[in-house]
């Protein structure tokens, strides 16, 4: 993998990242269960940083 698909790479992280979180959260609202909505608010977080890690290294790259 070069240095351009890294960008890429990250933001393809983050995507997973984002409906993990989201299906964690969407069974722990529907469950009761306050530790998977948290799991899962976690998941979609972790998913914005990847998500802002792959653009700045997109720009870097264009750089």
């Amino acid at each position: 993998m070069n240095d351009k698909d890294n960008g890429f790479s990250d933001k393809m992280k983050s995507a997973v990242n984002k409906v993990k979180g989201e299906a964690k959260d969407q069974w722990g609202n529907a469950t009761g269960d306050t530790s998977k909505q948290a799991e899962g608010k976690f998941d979609k977080a972790k998913g914005e940083v990847q998500k802002e890690v792959g653009e700045f290294k997109d720009k870097w790259n264009d750089k």
